[in-house]
Formats: C-alpha cells, sequence, structure tokens
C-alpha cells in the first residue's frame, strides 16, 4: 500500500511563486509515475504534470509549459511541483497521483489509471 501526503498550497498574487510538495510512503519503490492534477471550481479535474520516478523524465500540460517543473528528490519519496508566474487561472485544488503500471506516452492525464492520491491542497492565485 502507498501513502500520499500532498502539501504547499496557499494564496498568493498574480506572478508569484509556490512549491508544492508530495511525499510518498509505504512502497514506493512500486511507483512508476507520479502526477499532479488540479481540479477548478465547477471544473474537470485536470492533469498538469507527470514524472517517471525511474528516469525523471517529466511531461507537462500545454497550459503550464514554462512556468512549472515537476521533480523528485533523490529517494524518489518526494515530488515537488515548484509553480512560476502564476495566473489566477491556475487557481485550483492541486491533487498528487501516483500509479504502479507503465503509461503510453500521452496517457498521463487518464486519472482513471492512478491507483494512489493525496488528499489535495488548494492554491489560490489573485490578480
Amino acid at each position: 500500500q502507498v501513502q500520499l501526503v500532498d502539501s504547499g498550497g496557499g494564496s498568493v498574487q498574480a506572478g508569484g511563486s509556490l512549491r508544492l510538495s508530495c511525499v510518498a510512503s509505504g512502497y514506493t519503490y512500486s511507483l512508476k509515475y507520479i502526477s499532479w492534477f488540479r481540479q477548478a471550481p465547477g471544473k474537470e479535474r485536470e492533469g498538469v504534470a507527470t514524472i517517471y520516478t525511474r528516469d525523471s523524465s517529466t511531461y507537462y500540460a500545454d497550459s503550464v509549459k514554462g512556468r512549472f517543473t515537476i521533480s523528485q528528490d533523490n529517494t524518489k519519496t518526494t515530488v515537488y511541483l515548484q509553480m512560476n508566474s502564476l495566473k489566477s487561472k491556475d487557481t485550483a485544488m492541486y491533487y498528487c497521483a501516483a500509479v504502479t503500471g507503465y503509461l503510453a506516452y500521452g496517457l498521463y492525464f487518464e486519472e482513471q489509471r492512478y491507483n494512489f492520491w493525496g488528499q489535495g491542497t488548494q492554491v489560490t492565485v489573485s490578480s
């Protein structure tokens, strides 16, 4: 079993930065992909960024490319989402999620494929 705890959300003005953290515990060696998703009020949850834990390769949604960076620590038990140049449209509840299986290229944001989810951390960007 795996547990994910995400944190680091808060309120920031447009143009500011935040760094989210996702700490995994349990059978973390089994995790192959860890992603960040977000859900704004009244909208569907969407994928933001993915990291393949085996080689740290990354994948981003077009809406955050060049502004957000996903990374993992050396122990591969903590994944970060550095968010720069935040915009009001980035306001959402952010969730980390992890999957033990392999994902075909481009399918990283299909949330039904993810086995484990964090509880969410709120990010609010004011203009």
